[in-house]
C-alpha cells in the first residue's frame, strides 16, 4: 500500500495511492498521516478511501511532505562506509545521530532552497523510516514491528554551516532543504530492504548509487540505538543516511544551483524529485 499528504482544495489531507489517482475519504477520523498511524488505523483508512469513490488525479495534486509535523526527525550521519572514507571520519561503535525540525522539510516536486547565506548546497539521497508503533528500549530483533513504512529522503545540506564548529544542527535545517516523499510505502510492499537501491541523480547524472545492504548500522540496529536515548513516537522519522558521491567530495565540488533537478530513487519505494531555487531575498 502506498500513502500519500497532500493538499486537497486548500486543507491537509492524506489518501491512499491508486494507479495514477488517489483515493479519498470524505469524512475521517483522522487528522492527517501521522493520526491514522498513531491510531494504528492504516488498513481501516485504506478502506474508508476505497470505498468512497472519491478519486483526485495524482498528477495534479500539489504533495505535502510525507510527515508534514513529526514529532522528530533523526537523522543518521556517516552510515555507509563509502561515505564515511570519502570524509575521512573514523570508524565508530554506535550510530552519529542529528536531528532535523520539521519546517525544515519540502515536499515531492516543491523546489529545494538554496539559502542567501551560502552556495554550498549539497544533496543527500537517503532511505527514510517512518515510526508506526512507538516504543522505548525497543530490541532489534522486534525493531520491524514498530515500523509504518519507508519513502525517499534528500537530506540536503548546507555544507559551510554544518562545518562552522563540529555540531552538524545548522547546516540541515535551513528552511525546505529537506525532501520528503513522495510516498509512504508499507512494509508488506518491502519483504528485502537490502535487496533495495538507492540512487541519486544531479540533473538526470548519477552522482550516489548503492544498495540498503551497505549500511553501516541496519534498520534495526539504528531504531534499537535512537529508542535507547528518546521514546520513538507514531511519525517519527528517521532518515538513515547516505551513500559516497556527495558534491562536497567531488573534485571540483558538485554545488546545487537554481534550475538544477535532484532525484532520489529507490527501487520499490518510489522517486523524490526537486528542483533548485534560491531562497527569496
Amino acid at each position: 500500500m502506498r500513502l500519500v499528504s497532500f493538499l486537497h482544495g486548500d486543507r491537509p489531507a492524506c489518501g491512499v495511492v491508486q494507479g495514477d489517482a488517489i483515493l479519498v475519504a470524505p469524512t475521517t477520523p483522522y487528522a492527517d498521516l501521522k493520526a491514522v498511524i498513531a491510531a494504528d488505523a492504516v488498513a481501516e483508512f485504506a478502506r474508508l478511501c476505497e470505498g468512497s469513490g472519491q478519486r483526485v488525479p495524482l498528477g495534479g495534486a500539489t504533495l505535502l511532505p510525507l510527515i508534514p509535523n513529526p514529532g522528530k526527525i533523526l537523522c543518521v550521519g556517516l552510515n555507509y562506509e563509502d561515505h564515511r572514507r570519502e570524509t575521512g571520519r573514523a570508524v565508530v561503535e554506535n550510530p552519529t545521530i542529528f536531528t532535523r525540525f520539521a519546517d525544515s522539510q519540502a515536499a515531492h516536486l516543491q523546489p529545494l532552497l538554496r539559502p542567501r547565506v551560502s552556495t554550498d548546497f549539497d544533496y543527500e539521497g537517503e532511505l527514510a523510516v517512518v515510526i508506526g508503533k512507538g516504543g522505548r528500549y525497543i530490541p532489534r530483533d522486534r525493531a520491524f514491528e514498530h515500523v509504518a513504512g519507508y519513502s525517499c529522503y534528500n537530506d540536503g545540506s548546507v555544507r559551510d554551516w554544518q562545518r562552522h564548529t563540529i555540531q552538524f544542527t545548522p547546516g540541515k535545517n535551513f528552511p525546505q532543504t529537506g525532501a520528503f516523499g513522495p510516498f509512504l510505502v508499507t512494509p508488506d510492499e518491502v519483504p528485502d530492504l537490502d535487496a533495495l537501491t538507492l540512487t541519486t541523480r544531479v540533473n538526470g547524472q548519477v552522482v550516489q548509487q548503492a544498495g540498503l545492504d551497505h549500511m553501516i548500522f541496519d534498520v534495526p540496529r539504528i531504531i534499537e540505538y535512537c529508542s535507547a536515548f528518546t521514546p520513538l513516537s507514531p511519525g517519527d522519522v528517521i532518515a538513515t543516511g547516505t551513500p559516497g558521491g556527495v558534491g562536497a567530495k567531488r573534485q571540483p565540488p558538485l554545488w546545487l544551483k537554481p534550475g538544477d533537478t535532484v532525484e532520489v530513487e529507490i527501487t520499490g519505494i518510489g522517486l523524490l524529485r526537486n528542483g533548485i531555487a534560491d531562497e527569496a531575498a
